[in-house]
Parts: structure tokens; C-alpha cells; sequence
């Protein structure tokens, strides 16, 4: 059976301008004292599709590009997470992840002729096809440190 893949094309100027965005917002963040919890907030609102109330996030949290990323109320985000968010990432309400978390929307097609591009224009440096599916973490749900959840993953409630 054949996939039916969805491209995104990463390269765009308004996923490039996006991805520079969410970068000077996150070095904004990494640059402010722990207790500055104001001032985070304000800035993961700017990032984040949607944020809830209660949810700190530690140092050195990485993400693609912030707006395809939703999170509940009562959440926590330990150190050195990273959110690929080329597809929408949903987490709901009181969910605990860990440090090391990874968190991935994109993929690559597995059949070489379907994954590169063979004949592309001279100015696209881009030379493989990207595709995306999202992932959702449901109310009550507990991420132990250094999991890897792939894309088109969904967590059921109180796992």
C-alpha cells in the first residue's frame, strides 16, 4: 500500500520567517533569570499557538517554530526539550514532561524516490522532501525523561 504524503515546503519564506522568529524569541527566553516568570510568559505567548496558565518551561527548550504548539493549563516542561513542530503539537491540561523529551511532527518519506529531489530548480538548496503529522498528549499524561514520540502519535488520557 502507497502513502499519500503531505510536503511542506521548509524552505518558504514564510516558514523561514517564522523559524527566525521563534529563534530570537527562545534566545530572549534562555536569557532571562529563573525567576523571571513574568517576562517568560510574555514571551511564550508571542511563541506558542496557545499557552495555558501555570506552565514553566525550562532552560534550554527548543521548538521549530512555536505557532503549531498548544498547551493546556497545569503543564510542566523540563530542561533540554525539543519540539519539531512542522505539524500542530497539542498537549492538554496537568501533563508532566521530563527533561530530554523530543518531540517530532516531521518525517521524511522512506522510499528514495518519493524522499529526494532529483531534478530541482538550481536556486532550492533544498534537496529532500519533508512531510508532517501531529501529535497530541492528552490531560494527565506523564512523559519520562529522554522520550522520543514520533509523528502521528497520540497519548491517551492519564498514560
Amino acid at each position: 500500500m502507497h502513502k499519500e504524503y503531505k510536503y511542506i515546503d521548509t524552505n518558504s519564506k514564510e516558514l523561514c520567517d517564522i523559524r527566525t522568529k521563534a529563534r530570537a524569541l527562545l534566545k530572549e527566553f534562555d536569557a532571562l533569570d529563573f525567576d523571571e516568570t513574568e517576562k517568560k510568559q510574555q514571551i511564550l505567548k508571542q511563541l506558542f499557538g496557545s499557552i495555558g496558565e501555570n506552565v514553566p518551561i525550562d532552560e534550554k527548550f527548543h521548538c521549530e517554530y512555536g505557532k503549531n504548539i498548544f498547551i493546556g493549563n497545569d503543564v510542566i516542561i523540563g530542561p533540554n526539550c525539543i519540539f519539531v513542530d512542522n505539524e500542530k503539537i497539542t498537549i492538554g491540561n496537568c501533563v508532566m514532561i521530563a527533561p530530554n523529551v523530543q518531540i517530532y511532527t516531521s518525517y521524511h518519506p522512506v522510499l528514495p524516490e518519493e524522499r529526494y529531489i532529483f531534478n530541482r530548480a538550481s536556486d532550492n538548496p533544498i534537496y529532500y522532501n519533508t512531510c508532517a503529522d501531529p501529535v497530541i498528549i492528552k490531560d494527565g499524561v506523564w512523559i519520562g525523561g529522554g522520550a522520543i514520540i514520533l509523528p502521528g502519535v497520540t497519548i491517551g488520557q492519564n498514560r
